[in-house]
């Protein structure tokens, strides 16, 4: 069975950081494309960030590029988003993604609130 658990949110004031999780099970993250997508109220789940496998491409929407790092580490088989400089706008539920060559995967996502 494949789980992907988020972990990380929170509230947060703007300008401050927060780190997302995501600890996966039943797959190996390596051989998958990873990402972070966020929907907020009222609004389409968007992507954030991915990671592709292998070689590990990365790229951003350009609402976060030079404030949101997407890294992996290996040995954890976990997804992680490093998110600096927090704006309100960045308010949303946070979801994992997982994508292979015919499989699909999505966490059950966790909260980010920047207020202050």
């Amino acid at each position: 069975q494949v789980r992907l658990v988020e972990s990380g949110g929170g509230l947060v004031q703007p300008g401050g950081s927060l780190r997302l999780s995501c600890a996966a099970s039943g797959i190996i993250i390596s051989i998958y494309h990873m990402g972070w997508f966020r929907q907020a109220p009222g609004k389409q789940r968007e992507l954030v960030a991915r990671i592709s496998s292998g070689g590990g491409a990365t790229n951003y929407a350009d609402s976060v590029k030079g404030r949101f790092t997407i890294s992996r580490d290996y040995a954890k088989n976990t997804l992680y988003l490093q998110m600096n400089s927090l704006k309100p706008e960045d308010t949303a539920n946070y979801f994992c993604n997982a994508i292979g060559l015919s499989n699909n995967y999505w966490g059950q996502g966790t909260q980010v609130t920047v207020s202050s």
